[in-house]
């Protein structure tokens, strides 16, 4: 059973999806810096100091706090705001993961019309001279 598991467990695929998950993860973490610190900041700026983390509309009469997390413990809240800011985060991901598989693309198809034409086996170059027999009739 041992031996089967380690079968599993190294064969290329389940490397490579660990391998993914991990710079996923550190990708996220990279793409909620980027919205928190840099592009939400700069939104609020524009919009004369909006946070739009901490917009909500309460639910319920007994929501009195103006922070969302004291808001939330007080009743239920709709926490619009934190919504936009999760929406631009994707968003964003979106965006850069579009452009990463683009150039990838394209640095795929630039190997492959520089790859050197494969040699024909013996039996393909044996089938080729045999059709251009039969075409020349």
């Amino acid at each position: 059973m041992f031996g089967e598991f380690k079968k599993f467990a190294l064969r290329g695929n389940v490397i490579d999806l660990a391998v993914g998950v991990i710079i996923g993860v550190a990708f996220n973490s990279i793409v909620q810096s980027l919205v928190g610190d840099i592009i939400m900041p700069l939104i609020s700026s524009v919009t004369g100091g909006l946070d739009f983390s901490n917009y909500f509309v309460p639910l319920s009469s007994k929501v009195t706090a103006v922070d969302l997390a004291d808001a939330k413990k007080q009743g239920a809240v709709f926490a619009w705001g934190s919504f936009l800011t999760i929406t631009l985060n994707f968003l964003i991901v979106a965006f850069v993961l579009f452009w990463v598989v683009r150039v990838v693309n394209r640095l795929t198809k630039a190997e492959a019309v520089n790859a050197p034409a494969p040699v024909p086996t013996k039996e393909e170059q044996l089938l080729t001279e045999i059709r251009d027999i039969l075409k020349a009739r």
